[in-house]
This record gives C-alpha cells, structure tokens and sequence, in this order.
C-alpha cells in the first residue's frame, strides 16, 4: 500500500504543553487509521512544528531532576514537563524549532533505531543546507546533531504500536544562557549552540523551515502537505 503525504500541523509559537496536546490527538488519529474493518486503510501521518512560548525544562525517561533541581529551574523563570520519550532533561524555548514526526513505522517497514538515524540525518541535511556544513551525527552516547563541539539539535523519541511521537529540537536562535542551568540531555560536558551562533548570524524558524521540510521529505521519501490540526 502506498505510504499517503504527511500532514503537517504548523502552531507557530505555541506553549510546549499544547504542543504536546496536538501530537497526541496526531497519535490517535495515526492509531485509529489502523483500526478494522477491512480492508485496511492507509496509514495517516503527520509533522508537528511548533516554537515554544515559554521556556520549559522537559526530561524523559530517564534522568528527572531531583526536588532542589526542580526548584532551581523554577526560580530561574522556567516550566518543568515529564514526558514519555527517550533521553534526559533538556531545555526548550523561543528559537526553536520543536518537530515532531507521528508516523507509521510498521507500514514503512522500518525499525526504531533505524528511524531515530533518519531523523538525525534530517538536521544534519538541514544544518548543512543553511551554512552549518560540518554538522554531523555522533555515536551513542552522543544523540542528536553537532556543529563542533556545540549541539545544535536534540533527539528524544516515543514509538507505542508502531506509532512515532516527540522527535527533534533545533535550536535557530536559542537563548542559549537556559542550558546553563542543567547537564544537556545528561551528558556531562556537553555544551548547546544554535545556527545563529554558529552561521554568525540571526537564523529565525521562518529561516528554515522550507530546508527543514525539504531535508525531512528527501530522508523520509514522502510529501509534506500543511493541514489542520485532527480534532478530539
């Protein structure tokens, strides 16, 4: 069965807790596609883009802060948010740019692991189209995307029933005094950096959202259509 085009959902600057609301009605509305009767339907997918509003401190399944922890990111002005993917705490703010592929990995044929090395290769394809062109994966530990010894983007996914959720967080023009205040994605010495930073000059979300939309067609072989966030 031919895999349909990709919906994307487009927020805008939006609180990172509504953004989290809209992918998962995405998740059940990819879920309920999968439902009989026969024969089945294709599969319904989509691409949630959003920039959040507010600073938060979200962490995964693994290493959330202790009390006093969470208490000083709140004094310093941020949101704190649990959430069911993989990797530690990390931050998220204005400047960057949250997307979140909800896609079907059983009707593509593709393994988990498999699809969190796609998603990488997407920011590193959209690194290197802008002017970042020493952007680059590294073996884990070390998720997610670098320019140097900076981290550009971070990747934290969710997959239940073959149903992707969360994804990657670029950071364009990040206030990156936020990450000083925690151990980024639990790696210790790790050090955040953003394109503006690294390009030397201001990189909006606006700046790169057709490279992003076209590096995620190109690894992920499909077509992107803007569209209407599923209602409940």
């Amino acid at each position: 069965m031919p895999v349909p085009a990709v919906r994307a959902v487009s927020l805008g600057l939006r609180p990172y807790e509504e953004a989290l609301r809209v992918q998962q009605r995405c998740v059940a509305a990819a879920r309920s596609a999968r439902c009989p009767p026969p024969p089945p339907r294709p599969p319904s997918e989509y691409l949630v883009l959003s920039e959040p509003a507010r600073p938060v401190y979200a962490w995964g399944l693994r290493g959330a802060p202790t009390e006093d922890e969470a208490e000083k990111l709140r004094a310093a002005g941020a949101g704190l948010a649990a959430v069911r993917r993989g990797g530690s705490v990390t931050f998220h703010g204005p400047g960057q740019l949250l997307a979140f592929p909800v896609l079907d990995l059983k009707a593509r044929g593709m393994q988990l692991r498999g699809y969190v090395e796609r998603l990488q290769d997407v920011a590193v394809r959209l690194c290197q189209r802008v002017g970042a062109v020493s952007a680059a994966g590294r073996p884990p530990p070390y998720t997610g995307v670098w320019v140097g010894d900076g981290k550009v983007c971070a990747v934290g996914v969710h997959c239940g029933n073959h149903i992707t959720s969360h994804g990657l967080a670029l950071n364009c023009c990040t206030d990156l005094s936020w990450f000083e205040h925690i151990v980024p994605c639990g790696l210790e010495g790790t050090t955040a950096t953003s394109l503006s930073r690294e390009l030397g000059r201001h990189v909006t979300i606006e700046d790169i959202l057709e490279p992003f939309l076209e590096s995620f067609q190109e690894v992920f072989d499909c077509t992107v259509v803007f569209s209407e966030e599923p209602k409940d």
